[in-house]
């Protein structure tokens, strides 16, 4: 019978193999920036050169308010992954987050898988990773801390992925008494602590009791980019079990679009909120810093070009860069905390969405440039 850790590292490595290979991205859903427009100026009146793309978040000096979101660990393609990325973001003064360190805390012989990120990015600022359902059942603040340690991290995240729990064979889907946690490793932590989706988003009823847990920001990861629950059809479709591949199929597109579960979260709790799922570019990345995001994130794009090295994930990231840059010049905003005040007008499915729950999208229109 394999053990544990066997069995952790193989999904690890089926994950990124999956992503590499396979559509894993929503079908049905959008992200809902398409229904996002920001207010072109005509005059900008000011020099695009001179636009200051620098922020402040957590303790930590971004050069760009962007952020390479949490991926892999565990095994010898993910140590390559995590190194090139790592390389990359301290280059250019960025920061990243690793994948859940859950096979690490219980197996130190994979721990530099990890650990490698620290080494190539001394200076950078690296997000440790742990699990909801490990924290339930059997993690705590010596775990939690061991995390931490191994990366010698700026911050530690708490992953959120009750959907891809629920429709992986291997699931843990025991979600009980979980703010109870989160709040002790926020009081007992010597870092921030940060609350991420994966996917599916985070609503307002959500980041309320979120905030209320003492944590310093929340990852809204909405839904609109890669589906966890295709990945796991597609894992379960390899080894013939049909019936989580029909789970997976049926709940390919579960979850909040970003761009409403980001309205939500900003406009309901006075925290970093982080923009994640199924940003692809610097204009959507803009999009959100102007709707309140403090940082934008994004995982995906920059899974191929890791496996092929550093430069190619830095040549992603620079172009990422410039295009919020342009937008930011074609805005007339010539900081992050201007963009995050300029006009937006919010139309479609997620206009409609925001008002039923609460919400008035025509504020943001109403700014004044």
């Amino acid at each position: 019978m394999k053990q544990l850790d066997d069995m952790i590292g193989e999904r690890k490595a089926d994950h990124i193999e999956v992503c590499l290979k396979e559509d894993v991205q929503s079908r049905r859903v959008t992200t809902g920036f398409e229904d996002v427009s920001l207010v072109h100026k005509a005059l900008p009146e000011i020099e695009k050169k001179k636009i200051a793309l620098t922020t402040t978040v957590f303790g930590y000096k971004f050069s760009a308010p962007l952020f390479v979101g949490a991926m892999t660990g565990g095994t010898e393609k993910a140590a390559k992954i995590n190194a090139a990325i790592a390389e990359a973001v301290e280059e250019l003064h960025l920061g990243m987050g690793v994948g859940s360190q859950r096979i690490a805390i219980d197996n130190p012989k994979v721990e530099r898988s990890f650990s490698i990120v620290r080494e190539k990015a001394p200076t950078a600022f690296i997000l440790a990773n742990i699990g909801a359902p490990q924290l339930v059942s059997k993690y705590g603040v010596k775990e939690a801390e061991k995390a931490v340690e191994m990366v010698k991290a700026n911050a530690l995240a708490i992953h959120l992925n009750a959907l891809q729990e629920a429709v992986q064979p291997e699931g843990d889907t025991n979600y009980s008494n979980l703010l109870q946690k989160i709040c002790r490793l926020a009081q007992e932590l010597d870092v921030p602590v940060i609350v991420k989706e994966t996917g599916a988003g985070i609503a307002a009823e959500e980041a309320t009791m979120l905030e209320a847990t003492g944590v310093a920001g929340i990852d809204v990861a909405g839904a609109g980019g890669t589906s966890w629950a295709a990945v796991e059809h597609y894992r379960a479709k390899a080894r013939r079990n049909e019936f989580s591949q029909r789970l997976g199929e049926t709940f390919w597109d579960w979850g909040i679009p970003t761009a409403a579960s980001l309205v939500e979260t900003v406009k309901s709790v006075n925290l970093p909120v982080i923009a994640s799922g199924g940003i692809r570019n610097g204009v959507d990345a803009a999009k959100a810093l102007a709707l309140g995001a403090s940082l934008a994130s994004a995982t995906y794009p920059f899974l191929e070009p890791a496996t092929k090295g550093s430069e190619e994930v830095k040549k992603a990231l620079s172009h990422l860069v410039e295009e919020v840059r342009n937008t930011m010049f074609l805005v007339g905003a010539n900081s992050v905390r201007k963009l995050q005040e300029v006009p937006v007008v919010l139309t479609g499915k997620t206009a409609e969405r925001l008002k039923l729950r609460g919400f008035q999208p025509e504020s943001y229109a109403r700014r004044k440039a």
